[in-house]
């Protein structure tokens, strides 16, 4: 799990193993996360963009950037908070994401939310 707070937009993310959509004698290893984005300040902002990167084992890594999450750009109220849930996939048992969002405020005043890293790991690989 990560928690991280950047002027007032609080970033939670739960990560968890996914193995209906994992085929790990493949080499393919799912994780859905949940995101949990919260304005824990005293301004609006709405989240623009994502960038996420996604580090596996071996030190492969995967940047993903987009308009939006899940064809979304909420605007967050002070006291609001928008959630979703997403997944991604790794050719390794663990691995770890982070990133930012790219969020702006009524005025045009940008700044980048961070995601802090947090890990994917496949139950009771890491003995």
């Amino acid at each position: 799990m990560s928690t991280t707070t950047t002027e007032g937009i609080r970033i939670t993310v739960k990560p968890a193993f996914w193995p209906e959509r994992s085929a790990p004698e493949s080499g393919h290893f799912a994780f859905m996360y949940t995101v949990e984005i919260s304005n824990v300040g005293t301004q609006p902002a709405q989240l623009r963009s994502r960038h996420w990167v996604i580090t596996d084992a071996n030190g492969r890594v995967e940047e993903v950037k987009g308009e939006g999450v899940v064809g979304k750009q909420p605007r967050l109220g002070p006291g609001e908070r928008f959630e979703y849930t997403s997944w991604a996939m790794l050719r390794t048992p663990f691995g770890s994401m982070r990133g930012s969002y790219q969020m702006v405020r009524p005025n045009g005043q940008q700044f980048e939310a961070r995601i802090g890293e947090f890990a994917l790991t496949l139950p009771n690989a890491l003995h």
